[in-house]
């Protein structure tokens, strides 16, 4: 049997610790079921919660959470999970030193240690990921990266898994870490058979799920008027020659000030604009690729078909597919209303 520890930890999201518990409860039941008269002794895991000093823990939203026990309790573990936060981060710069040799000190006796959306900034603080490779939360990756440079993020992945340490992407992503961990603490068929049951499909990146933020967490006024503008106009013909001649920089200086405070280049600032526009185009209206392709500033559909599933990860197709909003006309009411229109 494996032991999973969950850490409870002022103003965390309680669903990534009642979520996990849901889904090993599941794996535990469906195991019994695979393995008829095996009984209750024969349960693939066990949990507990736990908090710092083994008091109740005020999470996000109000959600009091109600520890086992206290950290000190813990004697041997197979697996400490992480739960993830909303914003402020509030530990940042404030995590305690009892708690940072407790999950080191597990580490180093070989128990895993896995972290949540931005879980993984907490344990960043410890120190145990400096050297490793990580993922979190894309929309904070950027911050992720300003803070922790020593660590190798990979922030379009949904895992990673480096030396003992696994992370996973946003909120939803610790059901794909407890998936996870059901195959490599037990069996496939188990884990395929959970992931049915939660209706949930394999994920491998979180390219496709990426909301643009538009990077405007900067001092640059120049660059933040060239942003507005390319926001504004990303349908029209743009140069990086005549933004830089609007704001009286050379081209050369105006792409390095436009890198240092956005983190992109102004052409792939506009590409990032451009692909936004159309996800939304995709999502709510049943404007044709080639229509999409037009209207946000490209000329070639397979130009625009390349760039999209680079910075997704699916086609265009793909993508209207799973996140389509625009409501089609069942068959039926479809040939309904042809019937009408002839008659």
């Amino acid at each position: 049997m494996k032991h999973i520890t969950l850490l409870a930890y002022p103003d965390c999201a309680a669903s990534g610790i009642y979520g996990a518990i849901d889904v090993f409860s599941l794996a535990n039941e469906w195991h019994k079921q695979l393995s008829p008269g095996s009984g209750k002794e024969r349960a693939l895991f066990d949990w507990d919660i736990v908090s710092v000093d083994g008091r109740p823990v005020e999470g996000d939203g109000k959600v009091t959470l109600v520890p086992h026990r206290s950290i000190r309790d813990v004697d041997a573990t197979d697996f400490i999970l992480i739960p993830g936060f909303l914003p402020p981060l509030r530990f940042i710069g404030n995590v305690s030193g009892s708690l940072t040799r407790w999950l080191r000190r597990h580490h180093d006796n070989n128990a895993m240690v896995g972290t949540i959306c931005t879980g993984t900034f907490l344990l960043a603080e410890t120190g145990l990921l400096d050297g490793k490779t990580a993922t979190t939360n894309l929309k904070f990756s950027r911050y992720f990266q300003r803070l922790y440079p020593a660590i190798n993020l990979k922030a379009e992945r949904v895992l990673t898994e480096d030396r003992g340490v696994i992370c996973s992407g946003a909120t939803t992503a610790f059901l794909d870490l407890c998936l996870y961990l059901i195959e490599k603490f037990g069996y496939e068929e188990l884990a395929a058979i959970c992931s049915k049951a939660l209706l949930m499909e394999p994920r491998k990146s979180q390219s496709p799920y990426f909301i643009f933020d538009f990077q405007r967490d900067h001092r640059d006024s120049s660059v933040k008027e060239a942003q507005c503008y390319m926001e504004e106009k990303f349908a029209d013909a743009i140069s990086v020659e005549a933004l830089a001649s609007d704001h009286g920089i050379s081209p050369r200086h105006f792409v390095r000030r436009f890198k240092n405070a956005t983190g992109d280049s102004p052409l792939q600032y506009l590409q990032r604009i451009r692909i936004e526009a159309a996800k939304q185009k995709l999502e709510k209206t049943g404007q044709s690729i080639n229509e999409i392709t037009q209207d946000i500033g490209y000329e070639d559909p397979n130009s625009f078909r390349k760039l999209f599933k680079k910075n997704t990860g699916l086609s265009p197709g793909e993508y209207r597919n799973r996140f389509s909003r625009h409501l089609r006309p069942l068959p039926h009411a479809a040939k309904s209303e042809t019937r009408a229109a002839s008659s």
